[in-house]
């Protein structure tokens, strides 16, 4: 069975994203086909991919090696988020579907409930599948595609405490949801706008003044080590 390529794009942006892959590590397509029970033809697709969002670098004698962005490089990115986001509400306001609104009220919902009984495990998942709605609800497949990017890139790059009160993180959320189902734009954006600002607060650089390079959570997987592709996400 051929692996398409995106889903293998998926799985080394995921591994780079983990810490598995660190920053100025080669990427050799042989090792990727091994890890991943590939062929180099995918790999190297995906690897073309990965180099044009920013996760790859091609370097003259090296071939294709992680990505070292600078300090001023990550924080463009949330400068970024903080002007995309609320257009990303805004637009969802006037471009929203039924469909939109179901899904984003019942992540609400859940998110509210597991706030209030002091589950954080499923918090990040499903805020991440909030704003993920939240951006194709705009609309937009160019800002949709982009936000996404801005989303990996930055867990990559950052470490994020989570918000201090998650009852009243949860209530920002509801509150953009309210604002979208009414179609009140400027309300959405200015909503988003306060809420993103709040949750890039909590977010701590990874690689701060260089002495962290190559910094990842406790617990990565060996790059070695064979993945199961057919399980991954599309």
């Amino acid at each position: 069975m051929r692996i398409p390529a995106h889903s293998v794009c998926t799985a080394i942006r995921d591994d780079i994203v983990t810490g598995v892959h660190e920053r100025g590590g080669r990427l050799t397509e042989e090792v990727l086909a091994r890890r991943y029970g590939v062929s180099r033809v995918p790999v190297r697709e995906a690897l073309r991919t990965l180099e044009a969002e920013g996760f790859v670098v091609t370097r003259r004698h090296a071939g294709a090696c992680v990505a070292e962005p600078t300090e001023q490089e990550a924080a463009d990115l949330l400068e970024m988020r903080l002007l995309l986001e609320p257009l990303g509400a805004s637009r969802a306001a006037q471009r929203r579907t039924e469909a939109h609104l179901k899904v984003l009220r019942g992540l609400v919902r859940l998110g509210q409930e597991r706030a209030r009984q002091g589950n954080s495990d499923d918090l990040r998942s499903l805020s991440g599948w909030f704003h993920e709605t939240l951006a194709q609800a705009s609309g937009s497949p160019a800002l949709t595609s982009a936000l996404t990017q801005l989303r990996h890139k930055i867990a990559w790059m950052y470490a994020s405490e989570g918000p201090p009160d998650p009852v009243e993180y949860w209530a920002e959320h509801g509150a953009i949801v309210d604002a979208v189902a009414r179609g009140d734009g400027d309300r959405a954006r200015a909503v988003t706008a306060l809420h993103t600002e709040r949750a890039t607060a909590g977010h701590r650089l990874r690689f701060a003044g260089g002495a962290d390079r190559g910094a990842r959570p406790d617990r990565v997987r060996n790059p070695q080590h064979p993945v199961n592709m057919p399980s991954l996400r599309h």
